[in-house]
């Protein structure tokens, strides 16, 4: 992309692709008509940026067969549409032979912002955690991306990341490792465990918590297959209440996650989610959602606030 003759500069995300990816002809970055987080990618990589049209199924498939003969495909579009149309073709021609195929979902959970039912990614996790040999990395923010991404595209399995272009709030751990949460704050009251755009609303629910007497541990769950089983645990018997806080449906995300991974380990502990229970949220700007829906700072610490007060005080 050009303006006033020149090539607008990269973005944080296109920026951290293209170091690993530029001069390493094994990467194809591929898209299904979604050219919005890799606009002014096509003058740089050239034939190795594909546009398929509106065609997941067929990109997806397409993918598969370039990394059976040695690629690396970065596969981009909307996260309900990649997942959703594109899901018997991840598992069958990805995941079952374990090819180290890519894809971005972009404009998913809160991030569908103005878009109704049928553009909201709210299974995105649910569905793909299924899949054997698939990793699934949700980036808080674009630093968080930043970080994650060259490990992600050396990594030789497939993996799904849930795209984000959102400001940090915090100084990120430089360091991304699959299957390890980030602490962002530690504490022995209440750990709320969150991953993606929502970092933010936690980060300042904390804050407003810690300011009232309740001490909270904070972890940002970057890596959701493989989970950091060890940070669940250690929260659990650590703290009072685990406080599960996604823009995903209840079934099938963190909150299900986090059950399993205790249930596995034969622990009880209180645990409070804080999700979308089988329901898809209003259309809207972004700040307004979370406004109607509930999930602005203010809205949650005041569920905390409200639990906490009447099973712990």
């Amino acid at each position: 992309m050009m303006k006033n003759g020149k090539p607008n500069p990269l973005t944080t995300y296109e920026r951290a692709l293209t170091n690993v990816i530029l001069d390493d002809d094994r990467y194809v970055v591929m898209t299904a008509e979604n050219h919005s987080a890799i606009r002014n990618l096509p003058p740089l990589l050239k034939e190795r940026f594909v546009d398929t049209g509106i065609t997941e199924q067929g990109m997806i498939g397409a993918a598969a067969g370039l990394a059976l003969r040695g690629r690396v495909p970065v596969v981009h579009g909307l996260a309900a549409f990649i997942t959703m149309r594109g899901f018997e073709f991840i598992r069958t021609d990805v995941g079952l032979g374990n090819q180290p195929v890519k894809l971005v979902g972009t404009f998913s959970g809160f991030h569908s912002e103005a878009n109704g039912a049928t553009h909201q990614s709210l299974e995105d996790i649910s569905l793909l955690r299924t899949i054997p040999n698939m990793k699934i990395v949700c980036p808080a923010d674009e630093k968080d991306l930043e970080i994650a991404l060259p490990v992600i595209l050396q990594d030789e399995s497939p993996c799904y990341i849930r795209f984000t272009d959102s400001p940090a709030v915090i100084q990120h751990d430089p360091e991304f490792r699959f299957g390890e949460a980030e602490i962002i704050t530690e504490g022995s009251d209440i750990t709320i465990l969150t991953y993606g755009m929502l970092l933010n609303q936690a980060y300042q629910a904390q804050q407003v918590l810690e300011s009232r007497g309740i001490s909270v541990r904070l972890l940002n769950m970057r890596s959701l297959k493989p989970v950091d089983e060890r940070a669940i645990l250690k929260a659990a018997r650590e703290t009072e209440m685990l406080v599960v806080l996604e823009d995903h449906f209840q079934t099938g995300g963190l909150y299900s996650i986090l059950c399993e991974v205790l249930v596995k380990n034969q622990m009880i502990c209180e645990v409070m989610p804080y999700s979308l229970n089988n329901r898809w949220f209003k259309p809207g700007l972004l700040e307004d959602v979370l406004a109607y829906e509930k999930f602005a700072a203010s809205d949650i610490v005041d569920t905390i606030f409200k639990r906490w007060l009447r099973d712990f005080c």
